[in-house]
């Protein structure tokens, strides 16, 4: 009776310990540090979420998870989102952090990008929402007007910054972080002020940044072809910006604009439309915003590479003198072209 009693016991002791090993000891089965997954909206129930983590090896064992889970009671609690876990997370830390939602933040890192569609695939990698969906939000114009922007000024509202969300985060959410955000860029080192002073909206400022933006990546050059942009907007003349012609076009490609390039139709294209174009063709910096808010008065009215290809350019206040500059850069460029074609095997 006593060896009974101490074998029953034994094998008691043998199941409690290895029940203590699977609630407590590691229960993840990849090696890295940390692993995120994503719950989605329409796979939120009990088979769904096993397959998922057995799957993409978060848990080791599918039973003792579904049993734990079954004991907790978390089906009807789980909801869609973006979740990340440790690699010594155990499996009641798992099971808690499903019940309780407790979700991973997205981080949205905008940089630079040109179009509409640049955005709509970012917030299609980043969050719940696809990319198709995302397109259809930024063409709406009655689902921006909320934001005080078009389908043409979009990214007038977005500041290069890394924002963070929720996987889960709607569209409106995401553009009302992104205003809020751009009020107080806006708010700040008297932008409104100095705006004003220029003669042009915040919008418009951005809109003039993002054409600087694709000039030129040299910040010492950045405030004077602003100005040469400011000059000939007040002047009434056309800006005549070649990055405006490869948004036009879409074609981000091109190295140089040919005279056939300028004949494109499209309300971008600043040789034909006097103005700024409808929208900014790409998000510029806040260095570039800033360069064009503080930029030296002067009387430029042309500006163009100089012949020693350093990035940097001449600028002019008159055609004569720049077409001087232009014929020397025209030259070199032509000196360079040839020598690479006869050094080519």
């Amino acid at each position: 009776m006593k060896r009974t009693f101490l074998s029953i016991l034994l094998l008691l002791i043998i199941l409690l310990a290895a029940s203590a090993y699977i609630l407590f000891a590691p229960a993840t089965a990849f090696d890295e540090k940390t692993k995120s997954f994503v719950i989605e909206e329409n796979k939120t129930d009990k088979d769904d979420v096993v397959d998922l983590l057995t799957q993409r090896y978060i848990v080791k064992n599918g039973w003792a998870f579904t049993l734990l889970a079954n004991q907790l009671n978390i089906w009807s609690k789980i909801r869609p989102g973006k979740f990340e876990v440790k690699r010594s997370d155990n499996l009641i830390s798992i099971v808690r952090m499903l019940r309780n939602n407790r979700q991973v933040q997205v981080k949205l890192v905008i940089n630079k990008f040109r179009t509409n569609e640049d955005f709509a695939r970012l917030i299609g990698k980043n969050f719940s929402t696809d990319s198709a969906s995302a397109m259809q939000f930024l063409l709406n114009n009655d689902s921006l007007k909320p934001f005080s922007i078009d389908s043409n000024t979009v990214a007038t509202i977005i500041v290069p910054n890394t924002y963070t969300f929720y996987w889960i985060t709607p569209l409106g959410k995401i553009f009302s972080k992104l205003k809020a955000a751009s009020d107080e860029f806006w708010s700040e080192d008297n932008r409104l002020d100095k705006a004003k002073q220029l003669g042009f909206t915040p919008k418009e400022i951005y809109t003039l940044a993002s054409i600087v933006e694709e000039e030129t990546n040299k910040e010492a050059d950045k405030g004077k072809i602003a100005s040469v942009y400011i000059n000939r907007y007040h002047k009434g003349m056309a800006l005549g910006a070649d990055p405006t012609i490869k948004f036009a076009l879409k074609d981000f490609s091109l190295k140089r604009i040919l005279f056939q390039h300028l004949s494109v139709q499209s309300p971008y294209n600043t040789y034909k439309n006097k103005g700024l174009p409808p929208g900014p063709i790409c998000t510029p910096s806040t260095n570039t915003i800033d360069a064009v808010l503080n930029a030296p008065a002067t009387d430029y009215l042309y500006f163009v590479a100089k012949p020693d290809f350093s990035g940097y350019s001449n600028f002019s206040s008159n055609f004569a003198e720049h077409s001087q500059y232009a014929k020397q850069y025209q030259q070199a460029l032509n000196e360079y072209l040839s020598k690479k074609q006869t050094e080519e095997p």
